[in-house]
């Protein structure tokens, strides 16, 4: 077989052994640091840290957080993907470069924003505290940066699939006597499904770690508005290393597993 490249022998080597050396600089190795240092006091103290009461809360806050931010990105994700990539509409780039926004605005001035509209001295203060109502220092902040943060994952995905595919099956389907409902659930949907599965992947690995828009938001309340990340950063600021590492193996575990899903679904996707 013919090789498809005019290099040198000797030039493919080096361009791989750059790659691969740049790999496991940048990932590996930081990987191999932190279940280190993670173990380094046994498993007994590695246990430990992670049945920690402050360490259990920002898990519990954390998966509370992905529950409520993710369903919500993935309905408000089929509805721009499918309004954008099926209708024609004025405003439609606008749409497009606001669902981007969060790619482009760092993440803590997405939180000065939130703390700004909804905090005590925010345009919407006076009225949330005259009806006892608490956004920002408490969970709906948390719940609220993080869907802003991860609007864009889904809706990415999906909309260049629904473009590509057209309208052409879902007209058919309603030639043929299929409502709405079910020309979404047995022709759109099933057209799609790989696309939204990597997307909601996405959108959920986004949640689990985001750490500037939530941090401005938070308040850091050790045991109430603290997630995995903030919780992390508590116990490094106070030399509690290990434990920080023991922690913050539970997210590189978790960006593992998002690797491997990611993975196995680009497979399942090409075939």
């Amino acid at each position: 077989m013919n090789s498809i490249t005019t290099e040198s022998r000797w030039v493919r080597y080096i361009l791989i052994l750059v790659g691969v050396g740049w790999f496991a600089a940048l990932l590996l190795l930081p990987l191999a640091i932190v279940f280190t240092q993670a173990l380094a006091k046994g498993l007994s103290f590695f246990w430990q840290s992670l049945i920690d009461t402050d360490a259990l809360a920002a898990l519990r806050l954390t998966l509370f957080t992905v529950i409520c931010s993710v369903p919500m990105n993935i309905l408000f994700g089929l509805t721009a993907a499918w309004a954008i990539g099926r209708f024609r509409f004025r405003g439609r780039q606008a749409l497009i470069t606001l669902i981007d926004l969060p790619f482009s605005v760092s993440p803590v001035i997405a939180g000065l924003m939130f703390v700004l509209l909804f905090g005590n001295r925010g345009w919407l203060g006076e009225w949330l505290q005259a009806h006892d109502i608490s956004i920002i220092f408490n969970t709906p902040g948390i719940i609220l940066a993080t869907m802003f943060i991860t609007v864009p994952f889904v809706v990415r995905e999906l909309l260049p699939q629904m473009e590509a595919r057209g309208s052409e099956e879902e007209e058919a389907a309603q030639v043929l006597g299929a409502n709405g409902w079910q020309t979404f659930w047995r022709v759109t949907l099933p057209g799609i499904r790989w696309s939204l599965l990597y997307g909601v992947i996405l959108c959920t690995a986004r949640a689990v770690g985001e750490f500037g828009a939530v941090s401005v938001v938070s308040g850091h309340i050790r045991g109430q508005t603290n997630t995995l990340p903030l919780h992390i950063e508590i116990l490094y600021n106070e030399y509690q290393t290990n434990a920080a590492f023991a922690v913050a193996s539970l997210l590189a575990l978790f960006g593992l597993f998002t690797l491997l899903a990611e993975t196995v679904l680009n497979r399942l996707r090409h075939r």
